[in-house]
């Protein structure tokens, strides 16, 4: 519970003038001595350890005030009695309105700030992409991605939470939108103290035949069963790198999903194809989606990824692209050793697999995990298959998913495109 003795802080009866604030907050979180660096140079997570008192009775999702040391109010947050993030910073105004009027706000700067790409005359048009993106549209636990007219919201804090009607409602209200549905199962609601919902929350059930465009290739989207929201569309960069490595090539997709790396290298002339995933509802749609672009995706393989590549390194198989984008390994710091060993793991047993002058694409999408950690693991896989490598590009995050400088945490996705001899 939040300011029990065992996290070193104290409740004490709310006193803070700033309840008669527009926001109306129930309470207020006041930070220990030199904690208040943090909020001041706007990063949006208070922690638990940080919090000297609790004044008041603030429930979960509750607006609070968050105070200084010194008792001096430094911005407003969303409370969260059951997580190690205490507090999520809407703003550092102490006397800003959080209500639905600044949700519905926020959603719809969010999506303005994406129009250049999904411009139809853009450079590789797509119809699809995050329109709000959590932290970096400054509305913490809200994400939402478009698909055509489709968009699908996910709510993980609790702050987000208390806001679903708000934010379903500006969503609906963008140009073209004619579904917005909701997949908030993610695990991370469970450190909320939240359920899962999912279900419809405006306009007309989505298309089973839902497809995303994005330049010339078209992707199914699995709004109501698939991973996160249906689609992956922070790997839009990656997609657009495969062609320059796939002509001809002996492709090995590890993790291959719905195949949309595999409908892209079948499509710049790969030689060969083999799909790897533990899901075959997954591997069901990238059947589906080589038939959508006219492509032959090759074989498909419904496998657990580490049993596969150990087999193919037996029967000494070698490939010349391998693309390797497994799952989140690592939600928090605690995890990040277990989740080393097995990127590691996973990395030598591709290099052992990679043709001499072939290309490894290799990917992290685990926060906690830092881009100079990813490239340490790569290394010792290197080292450990006895390979000459060399990174000849990196690969990130694409701009609907934009990392605020005073935010780094956002930047989860890692990806090198490594050489071998």
């Amino acid at each position: 519970m939040p300011g029990s003795p065992d996290d070193g802080s104290t409740v004490v009866p709310m006193s803070s003038p700033h309840l008669l604030a527009p926001t109306h907050p129930t309470g207020a979180v006041r930070l220990r001595p030199g904690r208040e660096r943090s909020v001041e140079r706007r990063h949006p997570w208070v922690f638990s350890g940080a919090i000297a008192s609790v004044h008041g009775d603030p429930a979960p999702g509750d607006t609070v005030v968050v105070e200084a040391s010194t008792g001096d109010a430094i911005g407003v947050g969303a409370y969260s009695p059951a997580s190690q993030i205490r507090v999520r910073m809407w703003g550092v105004d102490p006397d800003l309105a959080i209500d639905d009027a600044l949700i519905a706000a926020r959603v719809t700067a969010a999506a303005a700030r994406r129009q250049r790409l999904l411009d139809p005359a853009a450079p590789a048009p797509t119809d699809s992409a995050r329109l709000v993106f959590s932290e970096a549209d400054d509305l913490p636990g809200v994400i939402a991605d478009r698909y055509g007219d489709t968009v699908v919201v996910q709510l993980t804090t609790v702050g987000a939470d208390r806001f679903r009607d708000a934010t379903a409602g500006a969503l609906a209200a963008l140009p073209g939108v004619a579904t917005v549905f909701e997949r908030s199962d993610a695990e991370v609601r469970e450190r909320e103290g939240l359920g899962p919902q999912v279900g419809l929350l405006r306009g007309t059930s989505p298309s089973a035949d839902l497809v995303a465009h994005e330049g010339p290739w078209r992707y199914a989207v699995d709004v109501a069963g698939g991973h996160k929201t249906g689609f992956y569309l922070d790997q839009r960069e990656a997609r657009a790198a495969i062609p320059r490595f796939a002509a001809g090539a002996r492709v090995l997709n590890v993790f291959a999903y719905t195949g949309a790396f595999s409908v892209v290298a079948a499509g710049a002339g790969a030689a060969s194809i083999l799909s790897i995933d533990s899901s075959e509802p997954a591997l069901a749609i990238a059947a589906r989606n080589g038939e959508l672009n006219g492509v032959d995706i090759g074989e498909l393989k419904v496998a657990d990824a580490f049993t596969a590549l150990r087999g193919l390194r037996d029967r000494a198989r070698q490939y010349d692209l391998i693309l390797l984008d497994p799952p989140k390994l690592a939600a928090t710091d605690r995890q990040l050793d277990k989740a080393s060993r097995a990127y590691k793991d996973l990395n030598l047993l591709a290099l052992k697999l990679l043709a001499p002058g072939g290309v490894l694409m290799t990917f992290s999408c685990s926060g906690a995990m830092s881009a100079e950690l990813f490239q340490k693991v790569v290394a010792g896989a290197a080292l450990d298959a006895r390979r000459t490598t060399r990174i000849v590009g990196r690969l990130g995050q694409p701009e609907d998913h934009p990392v605020p400088l005073a935010f780094p945490e956002a930047e989860y996705l890692k990806g090198l495109i490594v050489t071998a001899d």
